[in-house]
């Protein structure tokens, strides 16, 4: 039965209607999605209605509440002596936990850890702050939505909470949105959006912290006595059940010549090599397929490391991964199998004793070069294999010096093995793996049709004059930091700096948000749209302190949702793995949302192919940085035939103010429009309309006064000069 099938009031009294009889049970029964927006937060209401919960429950679907924490006198004091408010909120509700002793309550909370440790309901804490001052955030808002996308909400006086449905005189509207109503629904939909996702103005949202969640299943004796052993045991029992194992080709998988040919060559190469692929091209299959031929050629026994560079990649990797019917050690800070390193430590010993034949440990990065790690792999030698994925990572200096020698057999994977103006960090690399087995471009991609076609639209911005003088006065300091050796600039630490503060200013151009606005008026009611920022500020130009701003992400995220209208989530680091997969679905949907903000955690891995039209607010300069962007746009998916690339280009100023331009502000701003014409040829030249792009460069060339050998030059300096 859907909603509409329902008898829902115009509004509801307490003292009037049984409102968990006639109006939350009967919803929640038929529901799939339950948000709640409340002052406080009391466990009594989810006992009070769980009848409706567990038909929610059965629908497979799943509770959003956003409640304020209760801070004492002396909390608040903590926060305005500067004590982190993140940590005062987390003691603040374990303080909370801790005074319950009453049997009823107690039982309450363990009905609430089970929803929490079963997935079906999320807390956030959000509250209000201004500088070291805090207020609770007090407002009263539900949605209800069914299967078929139909939604109730309500809001009004009502709090979550036992007392607020029984003992007190509260009351509350309702909206459907199959009525009339459909607008306001919609709104509250977005404001609940942007406060969930920790984007409206003045409010601060945070996740319900690890150590409360910890506390809270406390109070559930299956969760306290078992939870915490079947997820230290599950390394083991997968041990044991693989020690006489197979790793085989997935059914599903049909080898593609190309990736047959790899293999070939890094067998003829000792089993040493590079998979140099654009995205998209099947790196990690390849991978695996090339890890299944070796263990047969090995005689069926291979100890397997692999390395990726973030927590998310590791993550993907697995669901590859066990395809092959391997079951791997996951190590890493946040990973569920909390005996991690105990489990490495026995793999090992077991397989140099000959007592297991192959184990597989993926790790990150950052785990792989501690301590307890590298004492484990420096004990593998003979039937070992190096994996590393987005191996141009690894020739950083931190990390190149941790590259096992005692493996005998090593692949690296990346789209762009060459490190950005770091020669020592590439022959590091290649002196370590070897020769490239393959080069899989992504032009070779499009015309063998693993990637999508795409158009090309340079979008110019400019800097302000604000902007433009703190880019020359960068960039007169960088004239002073940086030394030659023949045709290459010598970067000292100083210098780096620099640049990274040169290219913020650049990235976080205030013209671009404008212009972001004018393009996307286009495309406001069409979805699969990505808009990729810089982690960036962009500064107030009214501002006494020009330090002060805001970050570009959250400027874009607002400007599309709450001033276009628009269904919008954000991408980051910070989201869980939970809550990325969740996005992603709803982002293929297309209906809960149209576009997708993002920063950093996109260069690399990620996987959305349903992305078709991209806004790159994030200017680079690297190569590998945008084509790693541009992979993750030309990704196939159903329906989609080609993708549309805006790419958001930064000048000092317009070409037609040229002559009002002082010589030396040319000179000194020439190098940034060279390094936006390579990328603009770079982008066009495999682009579906690269004549536009060609007439635009022809036009700042001219302007300009830019050479063929200008660019060459540009070229091997990179993105200093």
């Amino acid at each position: 039965m859907g909603f509409e099938d329902i008898t829902i009031k115009n509004e509801y009294r307490s003292l009037i209607d049984d409102v968990v009889k006639d109006f939350y049970v009967p919803l929640l029964k038929n529901a799939v999605l339950y948000q709640r927006a409340v002052g406080f937060f009391s466990s009594s209401a989810l006992v009070m209605i769980s009848k409706g919960i567990e038909g929610l429950v059965q629908n497979g679907g799943t509770i959003q509440i956003i409640a304020s924490p209760k801070l004492s006198s002396s909390d608040i004091e903590e926060i305005r002596k500067g004590y982190e408010v993140r940590r005062v909120i987390e003691n603040s509700l374990i303080r909370e936990l801790d005074d319950i002793d009453n049997p009823i309550e107690l039982e309450k909370l363990s009905y609430i850890a089970r929803l929490v440790a079963d997935g079906i309901l999320d807390i956030k804490i959000a509250f209000l702050t201004t500088k070291n001052e805090i207020a609770m955030y007090h407002e009263k808002m539900g949605l209800i939505t069914d299967n078929e996308g139909n939604t109730v909400a309500f809001s009004g006086s009502m709090n979550e909470s036992e007392n607020a449905f029984k003992g007190n005189y509260e009351s509350f509207d309702t909206f459907c949105s199959w009525t009339n109503d459909c607008e306001r629904v919609f709104k509250k939909q977005m404001a609940f959006k942007a406060i969930w996702e920790d984007y409206e103005p003045g409010i601060e949202t945070l996740d319900f912290p690890v150590a409360v969640k910890q506390r809270l299943y406390e109070y559930n004796a299956d969760l306290r006595n078992c939870n915490s052993k079947a997820n230290d045991s599950i390394t083991e029992i997968q041990l044991e059940s693989k020690e006489k194992g197979e790793i085989y080709l997935p059914e599903d998988f049909n080898i593609r010549e190309y990736q047959y040919n790899a293999i070939q060559t890094w067998e003829s190469r000792g089993f040493c090599g590079i998979y140099d692929m654009a995205t998209g091209t099947g790196k990690t299959l390849t991978a695996l397929a090339s890890v299944e031929y070796l263990f047969r050629k090995n005689n069926n026994r291979l100890a397997i490391v692999i390395v990726c560079p973030y927590q998310h990649l590791v993550e993907q990797w697995v669901e590859d991964i066990v395809r092959f019917g391997i079951y791997p050690i996951i190590g890493y800070s946040a990973s569920s199998q909390k005996n991690w390193k105990k489990n490495l430590k026995q793999a090992v010993r077991s397989f140099n004793l000959k007592v297991l034949d192959t184990f597989c440990f993926v790790t990150t990065n950052a785990s792989f070069v501690t301590k307890k790690v590298q004492e484990q792999i420096i004990q593998l030698n003979k039937d070992s294999l190096f994996i590393v994925d987005e191996a141009h990572n690894m020739g950083a200096a931190n990390y190149r010096k941790c590259l096992p020698e005692n493996i005998e057999f090593r692949l690296a994977l990346s789209a762009t093995i060459d490190r950005h103006n770091d020669d020592i960090g590439t022959e590091a690399l290649t002196s370590y793996f070897g020769d490239k087995c393959i080069e899989y471009s992504l032009k070779d991609a499009i015309e063998n049709k693993m990637l999508t076609r795409y158009f090309y639209y340079p979008v110019l911005t400019y800097l302000d004059e604000d902007e433009l003088e703190e880019y020359l006065d960068l960039t007169h300091q960088l004239a002073t930091a940086i030394s030659k050796k023949g045709r290459k600039l010598v970067l000292s630490e100083y210098a780096k700096q620099l640049l990274i503060k040169r290219s913020r200013v650049i990235a976080g151009a205030r013209s671009k948000l404008s212009e972001l606005k004018k393009q996307m008026e286009t495309y406001k009611d069409d979805k699969h749209i990505l808009v990729y920022c810089g982690a960036t500020t962009i500064k107030d130009a009214d501002a006494e302190d020009m330090d002060f701003g805001a970050r570009q992400i959250d400027l874009v995220t607002n400007l599309l949702g709450n001033e276009m209208g628009m269904r919008v989530g954000r991408f980051t680091s910070q989201e869980s793995a939970q809550e990325r997969a969740h996005i992603r679905t709803a982002f293929a949907d297309g209906e809960m949302l149209q576009a997708l903000v993002a920063i950093k955690c996109l260069d690399e891995g990620v996987n959305i192919p349903s992305i078709k039209t991209a806004f790159i607010l994030a200017s680079s300069t690297n190569p590998k940085e945008y084509i790693q962007r541009r992979g993750r746009v030309l990704r196939k998916f159903p329906g989609k035939d080609y993708a549309v690339i805006f790419d958001f280009i930064t000048l000092p100023f317009p070409v037609d103010t040229l002559s009002f331009q002082r010589d030396e502000v040319i000179n000194s701003t020439k190098g940034l429009v060279k390094r936006e014409i390579i990328r603009m040829l770079d982008f066009a030249e495999i682009a579906e309309n690269p004549s536009e792009t060609y007439d635009l460069i022809y036009d700042l060339k001219h302007g300009f006064g830019i050479t063929e050998e200008d660019l060459k030059d540009e070229e091997v300096n990179g993105n200093v000069v």
